[in-house]
C-alpha cells in the first residue's frame, strides 16, 4: 500500500535569495490566468535559474538523486540546463503546454500538471507519481526539485525530496497495471474528483462515497439499487466525466448512500448502488469500515478498480484484486515550513 502523502521523507530547502527591490511587499492575485503570470514573471527581477539550477546539481551529486524535477512556471534555457545537468537526468513538470512543449523539444522529458491553483505538494505529488509511471525514475530514489516556493511567479525554492519505502513497493508497472482494464483518462478523473469529494465534502460536512470503475456490466449484477437511480435514463453524452457539470452532480449525489457504477470510458451508468456479492476472505487495516470491505469484495469478484473516499478524514483509497493498491490524503491546508536555519526541511501542515 502506498501513502502518497508520506511520500516525502525528507527535504532540504533553499528559501529566496533576494528580497523584493525597495522591500515593498508585492502581491500576486492567485486566480491570475496563467499566461498572465507567465507575463508578470518575465517583468520582475528574480533569481536567476542557472544559480538555482548549480544548487540542483551539487545537490543532486551530494544526494545521489536519480533527477532534478523542475516545476516549471516561466520560460527556461533547457539547452543550457542540459549541458549544466551532466549525467542528472532532467524532467520538466507545467500546467502550461508551451512550457512542456519547450522542453520536450530539448529532449527533457515534460509531465503536464492538471490544476493551475493545486497547492504545491500536489503538484509535487503528481509529477513525481507520474514520473515514476513513465519511468523516468524509479522508486524508491531521490529527486531534487526546484519550484516557486514563496512567489508564484518565479523560481525560487530547491528542495531534496526521497521518495521513501512506501512508495518503492508501488513499481511503475503496478502504477501502469491500473491501466489494463480502466483506461489511465477513466482512472484520472475519477481519481481528482474523489479528491475533490474528499477534501470540500458538501455544503460544509464531511462525505464518504465509493466509484467502482470499470468491468461495468458485471458490477451492476454484483450490486443492487439502495433507492432512486438519479443518472438512469440520461443520454450517455450527458452522464460522461469528461464533463465538468457532470462531475458537479456527481458531488451532489455523493452525499446519498450507496456506489457509482463507471463504465471505462467514463460514463457514470448508474448510481446509489449497494454491494451485493459473494464474500471474499480480504485483510483489511483496522478501524475501515463497511464500505471499504465493500470496495475490496466488488474489486475481487470483478475486474473492476474501487475508488473509496472515507467519510472520517477524506483519505482516498484504490482497491483493485480485493486489495489497496493506492492511498492518497487530500491536501486542506497550505504548505508549513519548518527550521529554516540555512538547511532545512518542508512539511505539509497536514501530514499525520
Amino acid at each position: 500500500m502506498t501513502n502518497v502523502q508520506s511520500m516525502f521523507d525528507s527535504g532540504c530547502a533553499v528559501p529566496a535569495l533576494s528580497p523584493q527591490a525597495g522591500g515593498a511587499e508585492q502581491k500576486i492575485n492567485p486566480l491570475a490566468s496563467a499566461k498572465g503570470r507567465l507575463r508578470m514573471a518575465k517583468e520582475q527581477p528574480s533569481i536567476p535559474i542557472s544559480a538555482l539550477f548549480e544548487v540542483a546539481v551539487a545537490l543532486a551529486d551530494r544526494a545521489d538523486a536519480e533527477a532534478i524535477l523542475i516545476l516549471a512556471e516561466v520560460d527556461i534555457d533547457w539547452p543550457t540546463l542540459n549541458r549544466m545537468a551532466r549525467r542528472t537526468k532532467v524532467i520538466a513538470a507545467s500546467h502550461l503546454s508551451e512550457l512542456n512543449q519547450a522542453a520536450a523539444n530539448n529532449e527533457v522529458p515534460a509531465i503536464l500538471l492538471d490544476n493551475p491553483t493545486a497547492t504545491l505538494q500536489d503538484k509535487l505529488t503528481q509529477a513525481l507519481l507520474e514520473a515514476v509511471a513513465a519511468e523516468h525514475i524509479q522508486p524508491g530514489s531521490a529527486v531534487v526539485a526546484i519550484y516557486a516556493g514563496f512567489d508564484d511567479a518565479s523560481l525560487d525554492s530547491v528542495s531534496v525530496i526521497r521518495l521513501n519505502e512506501r512508495l518503492g513497493k508501488l513499481t511503475a508497472r503496478d502504477l501502469q497495471q491500473l491501466g489494463i482494464n480502466v483506461p489511465l483518462d477513466t482512472l484520472k478523473y475519477v481519481v481528482d474528483l474523489a479528491v475533490e469529494i474528499g477534501r470540500e465534502g458538501r455544503e460544509g460536512k464531511p462525505v464518504g462515497t465509493m466509484f467502482v470503475v470499470g468491468d461495468h456490466r458485471r458490477v451492476l449484477e454484483n450490486t443492487r439499487a439502495a433507492g432512486f437511480d438519479f443518472v438512469k435514463a440520461y443520454p450517455r453524452r450527458e452522464r460522461n466525466l469528461a464533463d465538468p457539470r457532470v462531475r458537479e452532480g456527481i458531488k451532489e449525489i455523493a452525499q446519498l448512500d450507496g456506489a457509482f457504477v463507471v463504465a471505462s470510458d467514463g460514463t457514470v451508468e448508474a448510481s446509489c448502488r449497494l454491494v451485493d456479492t459473494l464474500p471474499v476472505d480480504v485483510t483489511m487495516t483496522t478501524g475501515l469500515g463497511a464500505r471499504h470491505f465493500a470496495g475490496a469484495a466488488i474489486s475481487k469478484n470483478t475486474k473492476a478498480i474501487a475508488v473509496v473516499v472515507s467519510e472520517t478524514n477524506g483519505t482516498i483509497r484504490i482497491f483493485q484484486n480485493g486489495e489497496i493498491v493506492l492511498r492518497i490524503e487530500p491536501f486542506r491546508r497550505a504548505m508549513k515550513w519548518k527550521s529554516f536555519g540555512g538547511v532545512g526541511t518542508t512539511r505539509s501542515s497536514d501530514e499525520v
